[in-house]
């Protein structure tokens, strides 16, 4: 239900320590979301350090986009840090693409997860466009999950109804960007993803259980009236 984006805490002082921050978080989570910030900040030892904190899964949002032989590379060398899964863009297609990464995906057990639509305003301008190409792209490639924005709940729901409830929709945008916690998976989406919310709080625990409890009551009323 809620996924922490940790990329990296905007606040940095000693309290917001990847330690700190994860014994502060960790029991209100679903799992956390690393992306390129991190890795070049802590590197390879910093995800293995996070995976030693939780036993919650760990994405990798690397926004992967080349051809299969590079983005299988990664997700091989990403393969023994502990991460679950890693984020990679629709548009490259399938043939000499995702075709290669979602092989490697089976072999490494490391699952891949396809952006769909983003949460900024230029989203609209050419992925979205694309949209039901890259849903039906999900679904050939057999993919655990797809990426669609708390910010526009109509394109979590159009994605809902063609992919059906197979394949997992993770949506970042939740408060600094705009969109409320709750709403997303009120629009059917199974992850909301939230960073600055939490990370930039100063007791990034209680931010989280704040989170967590606005999220069950808003999916509550939704879902039983």
């Amino acid at each position: 239900m809620l996924v922490v984006a940790i990329d990296p805490p905007v606040r940095e002082e000693k309290d917001k320590r990847i330690d700190i921050l994860v014994r502060g978080v960790d029991e209100y989570v679903s799992g956390y979301k690393i992306g390129i910030p991190f890795l070049l900040k802590h590197g390879k030892q910093g995800i293995r350090r996070l995976r030693r904190l939780t036993e919650k899964p760990i994405i990798a949002d690397l926004k992967l986009a080349d051809i299969g032989d590079i983005m299988s590379t990664t997700v091989k060398h990403l393969a023994n840090t502990g991460v679950n899964a890693v984020i990679a863009h629709a548009f490259v297609g399938y043939n000499g693409a995702l075709e290669t990464l979602v092989k490697t995906s089976m072999v490494t057990g490391v699952g891949v997860i396809l952006v769909a639509s983003m949460s900024h305003d230029g989203s609209r301008e050419f992925i979205d466009k694309h949209i039901d190409e890259f849903l039906d792209l999900a679904v050939k490639a057999g993919v655990e999950g797809i990426v669609a924005p708390a910010t526009r709940p109509n394109v979590i729901r159009y994605a809902r109804e063609r992919l059906g409830g197979s394949i997992k929709i993770y949506s970042p945008g939740i408060g600094i960007q705009g969109a409320e916690p709750g709403s997303a998976l009120c629009a059917g989406a199974n992850y909301e993803i939230v960073g600055r919310l939490i990370t930039g709080s100063k007791n990034p625990g209680e931010a989280a259980r704040e989170v967590r409890e606005i999220q069950l009551k808003r999916w509550s009323k939704c879902h039983h009236g």
